[in-house]
């Protein structure tokens, strides 16, 4: 059976956060002091309601006066005056924080993790378990990891677990070649149907950036059904 990484296996698990009330010097000193760029804010049960970034805190930075500016200047500045000024002028975590905060489960893929990243436009995701509490935090770099494989890794895990195990394909009759995480398939297999099937489980296979093929097959039983008269 094929095993993938997971969120929780990627994850950090010793995550630094924040509380509503934390002030907003102290979160440039948690940033500065733990070389990151975000951190979860947690309420009483240690659950994450939002999360406070560098972003974040700059745009409240923006709002301030610049000396190099004239009267007036800053009232009519860009966001002025739409409704974001609550944001501008909080000083502790739930005022500056984005919320809610998007998170993640120990079980999710990479995948499902990537997903989620790219669709709420976020570069790390809390981990929570089954009661929502904050058991970790997975950012871009960790998903990343799991193209760090070896291309021998790689090629053992297609042969071994792909072909052998799950397909039930003598490892002989596919010649697999890994350079760099990219996968080349040659050879034969029983029957024409299986070669989508087994480029699909290699692309899952952790570490591989893309799969080619020249497969052919000893039977070809996806034609189409002879059609009535």
């Amino acid at each position: 059976m094929l095993q993938h990484r997971t969120v929780g296996d990627l994850m950090t698990r010793s995550v630094v956060r924040v509380q509503r009330g934390t002030l907003f010097t102290e979160i440039v000193h948690v940033l500065q002091e733990h070389d990151i760029t975000a951190v979860p804010v947690v309420d009483a049960e240690d659950r994450p309601v939002g999360v406070v970034s560098e972003a974040d805190l700059l745009a409240k930075a923006s709002r301030r006066p610049d000396p190099h500016d004239g009267p007036g200047a800053r009232a009519n500045a860009p966001g002025a005056g739409n409704g974001t000024g609550a944001k501008h002028e909080a000083t502790t975590a739930e005022g500056l924080m984005t919320s809610p905060a998007v998170c993640a489960r120990p079980d999710w893929s990479v995948v499902e993790a990537a997903r989620t990243m790219e669709e709420h436009r976020v570069k790390r995701l809390p981990v929570v378990d089954d009661t929502g509490r904050l058991v970790g935090l997975v950012s871009r770099g960790d998903l990343l990891r799991v193209f760090l494989r070896t291309d021998r890794a790689i090629r053992e895990e297609i042969i071994e677990d792909v072909l052998v195990r799950t397909l039930r394909q003598p490892p002989s009759a596919v010649g697999v070649e890994v350079n760099h995480g990219q996968v080349r398939l040659s050879g034969s297999v029983r029957r024409a149907s299986l070669i989508p099937v087994l480029v699909q489980l290699c692309q899952s296979v952790d570490g591989v950036v893309s799969v080619d093929h020249q497969l052919a097959a000893e039977t070809d039983d996806t034609g189409d059904e002879p059609s009535g008269s």
